[in-house]
């Protein structure tokens, strides 16, 4: 195993990507995640990748199409605004079947909103990234390590489902420096066998076949694709939940909101509160699963902790609780990161009311 490195979010996420075996990115400058496309302008050139800066986010998205057609595995980045005007070119990825995976490092909303963090895109990355009834499998990074794993761990999937991946990430995971361990690097043997592994690849060669625009008649795709998206409701589905058994009131959050509202549950744990906790790691397919591991007999509350006003997880949670228990919600938005302490009053002030204990 690799000795941990002290690096910045974006710049982890980017080196995590060339490791996974990305040997294409173009993007376009966009606070908070310029140092995606930096670092990448340096780095890609060494592993004989190729960086692409477009004129700008439309242009820059359908160059990662024509990286991905091409059969290299191939990365989009920007952050909020950007990501909304790169969405129909993935709708065009996603109609065509090509892997890609999507890095969103999220700006407060609404609208264009600040440079700062926020969780402001949830709905836009779990009910489709532009037009089209299309889903992608989004991997919501706490830290760091999280951020780098999930990054390499996206390229598998985009290619076992052939298939647009998001990693959606906010300003402040892709501005924060930690110690990361790093994952191993693909070698050039093992990046040319994932590239000649993809049939469907263009070659201009007489009879090959490929599937770049409309492969299928969309009836036949369209139901081809919702048996997909019901198949990762049972095998694409990640969360972590701690201390169900006994809890009195369930804390329930997603990214970097989970890692402090975990903290907060932790110490309202050591003075005696009886408090459960829900971690959605893939926001979609969504968790449902983890709120049936939930005594609802013996649950008083749950409290949605998230950046984004109006709340849009909190929706997603209520589907799945169906009614079985009240819910509340903890919420900044803005660029404004959440403090632990705001959220240890909101839970002290639910359990007072819901438990009274």
């Amino acid at each position: 195993m690799e000795e941990k490195k002290f690096m910045k979010g974006c710049e982890a996420v980017a080196e995590a990507a060339v490791r996974a075996g990305c040997r294409f990115f173009a993007g376009y400058p966009i606070t908070p995640q310029n140092a995606v496309p930096e670092y990448l302008a340096r780095r890609l050139p060494q592993v004989n990748g190729v960086f692409m800066q477009g004129e700008s986010e439309v242009a820059s998205s359908n160059m990662v199409f024509g990286g991905a057609a091409a059969g290299k595995r191939s990365l989009l980045s920007s952050s909020s605004c950007g990501i909304s005007l790169m969405s129909e070119t993935v709708s065009w990825m996603a109609l065509c079947r090509l892997p890609v995976v999507v890095c969103n490092f999220q700006r407060g909303g609404p609208g264009i909103g600040s440079i700062q963090p926020s969780q402001q895109d949830y709905n836009q990355a779990t009910r489709a990234l532009g037009n089209g009834g299309y889903r992608m499998i989004v991997l919501a990074p706490a830290d760091i390590q999280e951020a780098v794993d999930m990054t390499y761990e996206a390229f598998d999937l985009a290619d076992k489902y052939s298939e647009p991946t998001m990693v959606l990430l906010d300003g402040f995971t892709g501005s924060l420096m930690e110690p990361v361990t790093l994952p191993p690097m693909k070698s050039e043997e093992e990046v040319k066998a994932i590239e000649a592994s993809k049939p469907w690849v263009p070659t201009g060669n007489k009879g090959t076949f490929h599937r770049v625009f409309f492969h299928k008649p969309a009836p036949i795709q369209n139901g081809e694709d919702a048996e997909m998206y019901e198949k990762w409701k049972e095998t694409e589905v990640q969360y972590e939940t701690d201390g169900l058994e006994d809890a009195k009131l369930v804390v329930t959050s997603y990214g970097v909101s989970a890692r402090i509202a975990e903290s907060a549950v932790e110490v309202l744990r050591a003075e005696g509160y009886k408090l459960g906790f829900i971690r959605a790691k893939r926001i979609y397919p969504f968790p449902e699963a983890a709120f049936e591991e939930i005594n609802y007999d013996q649950v008083k509350g749950i409290l949605d902790v998230e950046m984004s006003q109006p709340a849009q997880y909190a929706e997603d949670v209520k589907a799945a609780v169906r009614k079985r228990a009240p819910i509340e919600t903890c919420l900044t938005s803005g660029g404004v990161i959440i403090d632990r302490d705001d959220i240890v009053a909101a839970i002290r002030d639910m359990y007072e009311r819901k438990v009274g204990e």
